[in-house]
C-alpha cells in the first residue's frame, strides 16, 4: 500500500491549489489538488508534509494540524494510505512547481474545480472543523462508489 500525504495552506479565506497539468501518466491529470506526495522511507507523515510543501512550492511549513487519515481503494490503481494535513503558517514565497500550477483560490470556489469526488468528502469535513477523522473511498475508475468514515 502507498502511503502519502496531502497538503492544504490556507491563507484567510484561500487555499493553495495545484493544478495538476504537467506530469506524464499522472492519475491527477486536469485534477485541482492539495500539495504532496509519497513517504520516502524513513519519514513520518509530518515529515513528509513539510518536504512535499517545500518541493512543490518553496515554502517551509512552520503551522499544521494533521486532520485525518483517507484510505483510497480502487479497481485501477494501488491503495493509498493518505495523511491529511492544513497549514496555516510558513515562511518564504510560492516558487513554480514542475507538477502543474499553484494557485490561490476562495474556498468559495473549490467546489466548481475539477476534483475528484471523493476529495469533495474529505474537504466537507475540513471545512466543518471535524476533529481527527478516518475515513474511506472506494472507486471504480474514476468514479467514487463509497465513501465512509471508519472508527
Amino acid at each position: 500500500m502507498r502511503e502519502t500525504t496531502l497538503c492544504y495552506l490556507e491563507r484567510g479565506n484561500e487555499v493553495l491549489l495545484l493544478h495538476r497539468t504537467k506530469k506524464k501518466n499522472d492519475p491527477n491529470a486536469g485534477k485541482w489538488i492539495g500539495v504532496g506526495g509519497g513517504l520516502e522511507a524513513g519519514e513520518t507523515p509530518e515529515d513528509c508534509m513539510k518536504r512535499e510543501i517545500f518541493e512543490e512550492t518553496g515554502l517551509c511549513a512552520t503551522e499544521y494540524r494533521y486532520r485525518g487519515v483517507v484510505l483510497f481503494q480502487s479497481d485501477r490503481w494501488e491503495d493509498e494510505r493518505m495523511h491529511l494535513f492544513t497549514v496555516t503558517g510558513w515562511t518564504g514565497e510560492v516558487q513554480v512547481c514542475d507538477e502543474g500550477d499553484l494557485r490561490w483560490v476562495p474556498k468559495a470556489e473549490m467546489e466548481s474545480l475539477p476534483m475528484w469526488e471523493g476529495d469533495r468528502e474529505f474537504l466537507r469535513l475540513l471545512r466543518a472543523n471535524e476533529p481527527f477523522f478516518r475515513l474511506r473511498l472506494v472507486y471504480e475508475g474514476d468514479v467514487l462508489r463509497k465513501a465512509e468514515r471508519e472508527g
